[in-house]
This record gives structure tokens, sequence and C-alpha cells, in this order.
């Protein structure tokens, strides 16, 4: 097919060899390219993240019998009551998808 459509391209130009074979323009210009060569992505931590020390505290925290039927949201909310601010409620919310059920 690649060898027919190069001999109509030669005499008629890509636009008609295009449509009469019809094979998209898009994929005509994309095919000779060779896909991009991607490095495989690095995960990036965020700057605010926990850091392991601190998640640990903050999952120890969570399986606390005091809290272990509640909800992150009702966690930190009791917490900042008491006056211990540990992180953000949806930074709680990660570590508890991890909580080891007790």
């Amino acid at each position: 097919m690649d060898e027919a459509f190069t001999g109509i391209e030669q005499k008629l130009g890509i636009t008609a060899a295009c449509r009469l074979t019809g094979r998209s323009r898009a994929t005509h210009y994309r095919r000779p390219k060779p896909p991009p060569v991607r490095e495989p992505r690095r995960p990036q931590l965020q700057p605010s993240a926990l850091k392991p020390e601190e998640r640990a505290a903050v999952l120890e925290l969570m399986n606390n019998a005091e809290y272990a039927e509640l909800p992150p949201a009702q966690i930190w909310a009791r917490e900042l009551d008491a006056g211990r601010y540990h992180c953000s409620v949806s930074t709680m919310y990660r570590p508890a998808r991890t909580r080891a059920v007790r």
C-alpha cells in the first residue's frame, strides 16, 4: 500500500493521493516520523507532602482506639479543637487510604 501511495503521490501530489487512497493527510505526515523517545516519568513529591515520620504519626493517630471509627475530617476537627494541628484535612485522607484495619 505504501509503495502504491508513493507512486500516486509523486504523480498527483499528497492531497490527491490521500483522497484517492482514503488515507488521512495527518496519517501520511505522521508515518515517516518515528515516535519521540520519552523518558519514564519520575514520581515527584510535593514540597508540602508529609515526611515518612509525619505520615506514621498521622496513621498512628487515626488508628488510635478513640479515632479508629471516625472519618479523617472528624479526626482533624477534634484534634484542631484540642489545639493540635498535624496536616490539612485533604492530606489526612492520603494515609487513610492505606490505613490498616484493626
